[in-house]
């Protein structure tokens, strides 16, 4: 792969416990603030994603998630234990790239089929 088009790597992550919010800064100058709310329910994780198209499960009730640790998964990804329990998502340089690109289209999307699943279940 071409690096010029490649992901680029993080230069520093931090966790930030009171707002529950994952700093995260790359080397093209990319600077993120996800919460770990959004992390949490957006996590790669075959739990969350399925294993195939149409068998995401919708996360819920994650407001008060917190990320209680951060474990490296070699050079190309971490992998965060929630407060939930759940510790099966590895979030690559890739997709927190990509998650940090794409916050505010991922989140009205996440609300709208929350809002969405909400109005199902009241009819």
């Amino acid at each position: 792969m071409n690096s010029e088009y490649s992901t680029p790597t993080p230069t520093e992550i931090k966790l930030h416990q009171k707002s529950r919010l994952m700093e995260i800064s790359f080397a093209n100058g990319k600077h993120f603030m996800l919460p770990y709310e959004f992390l949490r329910v957006y996590s790669p994780s075959a739990e969350v994603r399925g294993h195939g198209p149409g068998e995401e499960i919708l996360q819920t009730g994650k407001q008060e998630v917190e990320i209680t640790s951060l474990a490296a998964v070699g050079n190309y990804a971490v992998q965060p234990k929630f407060s939930d329990g759940h510790d099966t998502g590895i979030y690559s340089w890739e997709y927190l790239y990509e998650l940090g690109i794409s916050q505010d289209e991922r989140w009205k999307e996440y609300l709208g089929r929350v809002a969405a699943a909400a109005a199902k279940k009241d009819k």
